[in-house]
Order: C-alpha cells, then structure tokens, then sequence
C-alpha cells in the first residue's frame, strides 16, 4: 500500500478511526436509550465509589456526558463510541509494534472495528465499551513492555489495570491471564525487579476507593455477581461461548486471520518475542470457559491475536510472486468488505423500526427492542398519577419493577411533574423508598400477583404500550399498570424482601 497523500501510517489510522466516529454520530441517535443504558444514567445522577452492578468509572463518565449533553443519545454515546475507535487505533498500532507495515496496522485496524461486539458497543452506552478499550490498552502496553524489555512500562500497564478494575471486574480474569503468561515465558525475570510490583500497587491504589465501598457495603457486588450467573447459566446464555468467540467476539471473516496471530505467538519465529500474548489468550480463554463466562467478556483479547495474524500474513504476502500476491491482497479486502455487511447491518441502529433488516436484526440480538417505548411508559404513568385527586398525590410514590423502568421514569418523569421511582433492584434498593414512606403506589413491572402480595389493594390502571408496536420486555411479560393502597407491612419491614439483582 503506498504513501496516501504522504500521511503517515498512525494518520491513516486516525482517519479510519475517525470514519468510524461520524458513522456513529450519525446513526447514534436512532431509536432510544437501552434498558442498561437508563439505569447507568440514573446511577450517574448519584456519584459513588460503587455500585452493586459495576464499579463506578462509568457512571461517572455518564455524569460528565450528562453535564456536556444533557439526554442526548448522540451526546451519551458519544464516549462509547470513542473508545471503541480508540481500540482500533490501538490495535493498528499493535501490529506496527509487531513489525507490521500499512497494510497489516490498516488490515489489523478493520478487523478489530468489525467485530460484532465492538460495533454494538460504539452504539451504546455500556461498561462493556470501556472495559473493551483497557484490555486492548493493556495489550498494546504488554508489547511495548516486551519489545523495549524496559520495565518501567509496568507502571503504565498497572495504571491501565486499575482503570479496568475501576470499570468491569471481569478484567481480573485477563490479568490472571497475563500473570500466567509473566510466569511461563521469560519476563518472570522482571519480577525479581521493583516495577512489575509497583505496577500493581497503582492499580490497586486505583481501585482501593472501590474496595472500601464493596468492604462498607458487605461486598454486595459479589452477591450480585453470583445471582447473575446462577441466571446465565440457568436461561442458557453461557451455552454458546465455543461458537460465538466466532460470531460476537470476533466477526467470522476475520477468524482466519486472528487463528493465524495465535499459532504465530508459539510456532512462528517472530512471534517468540511476544508469546506472554498467546498465553495471555489462552489462560484466559480456558478460565472463561471453565467459569462459564459470556462470551463476549474474552471479545477484547482478539485485537491483539488480529494484530499478530496480519503482521504473519503481511510476510508472507511480501514473499509472493506479483500476481499471486494481488491476488491474495484482493482476496483480504474482499473478506473485509464481506465481514462489513455481515455485522454492519445488524449490529448498528441504521434500519427503521419495524422494516425487514429491523426484524431480522432484531432476532440476532435484542438490543433495539429494548431501546424502544421508555418515554411512552412514563406518559402512561404520567397520566395515572395526575389522575388522582391531588391531595392522594401528594403522598404518592412510583414503584419499578426493573432498572429500566426506573431508569426511564427518573429520566423523564421529571418533565410531567413524576416523583422518583423507586426499586428494590441493584443500587435502587440502597436508595430506599423516601422519607416519608409513600401511601399510595403506582406499581409498574409487577404482575397482579406480585402486586397484591404487598398491598392490600391494587386497581388496574393501564398498560404499558409503544407507537411501533413493538413486543418486548415491558409489553410482553408485565404490561399491567396499577394503582395499589395500604402496603400489607410497614415499609422498614417490607423493603428488604423487594431487594433483588438483575
């Protein structure tokens, strides 16, 4: 590949990166905000050093979005959006660390933007996004670390760890894994040295704030973590780990070439240097598997092994014969441009709502439908709490089965004069149910059932709909709105049966 307008390689990555970026802007805005992205929102409106679900970085990047754009889902996504364009650059620049020329840092930078799980996740809000960027960072700085062989680069891989502490905690099982990798190859040698613990003291002061607010809190998040994955396991969705590093972490017409970056880590002379990576991989590949892990938490480790497979397949390419070798250039375009409209169409909010690519995308993954129908919920209940006599208002409060339901009644709510919802779910439950205690409930995501299980009285009084029609968690299993008196207990006795993790 020669010389674009004599810019110089990271330039060419900074523009595809920022391709990447405005295709985002400009598609960011469909739909509406995801159930997670609602309760991360509502979370930011109460800065912490944690929260039952997730450590607190991304509420707090959700509080400056909020301060910078108010509720724009542009402006909220924006950062997201960022970051996956970052690991891109990031992973470009991996191969160039590597030995590779343009072609295998542009190759390397395509293949890491079409993983599935990278582009949903430039198009929401979620700690997954952030998360994906530390590994990728972590990585980058482990080759850098191994190629200069200067141990001052722990500290800036242990400032990177604690970011990541800071963001999802299942970075501790590519931590372990690169742990494992310092012990089985010769940078163990560097532990007799300072750095390498120096490094981990940085993370660890970065996330001790966390720490102390999980030891404050009884380490709920462990509770959290376990009732999580008790479900996953339960509903089946830890089942495809195998088959979706192929599909989600990592977009099928790539698997070629990250396979090849694999072997290379343990078969191919140049990758000697930097075969900590490939034990990287698979001690944590093996740990998610024996932990029945999702199997989009391993999806950051591809960049890397990308990285390695296009350097390999840049070398041999250089061997070819001339025609042989455009042949091959094509071919690895063409398997680009193939894996684009595999995961394009699907994974990015570019079709209307209710047309055919909508549907389809829509029974690949549900993120769309769960994105629909927040601001006619609130108008529903808005309308219910404003038809009850005034005095009955004031002693009034709104009852949320889901995160999401609260998420969205604390967002808008406000503009039709609604009081704050509360929840027994995650940190909604540590906010409590208000002082004082409401008398009469609006009770949204309940069944009947569960309704009357704790108030003596509960009246219909809507269903939750949306303009499209559209079928989802909220119309599908808890429609019902209703209006419920008299809790059959004092509140202080009954707000700790409503605590629940989801």
């Amino acid at each position: 590949m020669n010389r674009v307008l004599g810019l110089s390689d990271l330039a060419i990555l900074l523009l595809l990166a920022g391709a990447r970026l405005a295709v985002h802007t400009l598609t960011n805005g469909q739909y509406g905000f995801h159930r997670d992205e609602l309760a991360m929102l509502d979370d930011a409106r109460y800065l912490a050093w944690g929260y039952v679900a997730y450590p607190p970085l991304t509420p707090f990047i959700g509080r400056v979005a909020l301060a910078l754009f108010g509720p724009s889902l542009v402006g909220v996504r924006f950062f997201t959006a960022l970051a996956q364009c970052a690991a891109m650059v990031l992973a470009g620049l991996m191969a160039r660390e590597m030995g590779g020329a343009r072609r295998a840092q542009v190759v390397t930078a395509l293949a890491t933007a079409l993983a599935p799980i990278s582009l949903i996740q430039g198009a929401l809000f979620q700690y997954v996004s952030f998360d994906y960027l530390w590994w990728v960072l972590i990585a980058y700085l482990t080759i850098r670390l191994l190629k200069s062989e200067d141990p001052h680069w722990w500290l800036a891989i242990g400032a990177v760890a604690g970011l990541g502490l800071m963001t999802k905690y299942t970075v501790v099982f590519f931590l372990a894994g690169l742990a494992g990798g310092v012990l089985l190859t010769h940078t163990r040698r560097q532990l007799a040295g300072p750095w390498p613990w120096a490094g981990a003291a940085i993370a660890l002061a970065l996330c001790l704030p966390n720490l102390l607010w999980q030891l404050r809190h009884d380490f709920v998040s462990l509770d959290f973590l376990r009732t999580i994955h008790a479900r996953d396991v339960a509903i089946g969705r830890t089942e495809g780990f195998l088959v979706e590093q192929f599909v989600v972490a990592s977009n099928p017409l790539t698997v070629p070439l990250w396979v090849a970056g694999l072997v290379a880590f343990f078969r191919h002379p140049a990758g000697a240097r930097f075969r900590l990576l490939g034990w990287a991989y698979t001690i944590t590949f093996l740990l998610l598997l024996v932990a029945q892990g999702r199997s989009y938490y391993l999806a950051p480790a591809y960049p890397m092994l990308l990285a390695a497979g296009a350097v390999i397949w840049e070398q041999r390419l250089a061997r070819m014969a001339a025609p042989r070798a455009r042949l091959a250039h094509g071919l690895t375009w063409a398997a680009l441009a193939a894996g684009a409209a595999f995961a394009v169409p699907i994974m990015l909010p570019l079709a209307p709502v209710n047309s055919a690519l909508w549907r389809f995308a829509s029974q690949v993954h549900d993120n769309f439908v769960e994105q629909i129908g927040w601001p006619e919920l609130a108008e529903t209940v808005a309308g219910i709490y404003h038809g009850l006599p005034a005095e009955e208002r004031a002693r009034t409060g709104i009852l949320a089965g889901n995160y999401g339901e609260a998420g969205a009644l604390n967002l808008y709510g406000p503009d039709y004069g609604l009081p704050r919802a509360i929840s027994g779910r995650n940190s909604y439950w540590l906010r409590g149910y208000g002082d004082p205690p409401p008398e009469t409930v609006i009770v949204v995501g309940y069944s009947r059932a569960a309704a009357e299980a704790l108030f003596t009285t509960c009246a219909l009084a809507g269903q939750i709909t949306n303009r499209f029609g559209v079928e989802n968690e909220e119309t599908r299993f808890h429609p019902d709105v209703f209006v419920c008196r008299w809790p059959r207990r004092p509140w202080p006795d009954l707000w700790p049966d409503l605590k629940s993790f989801s």
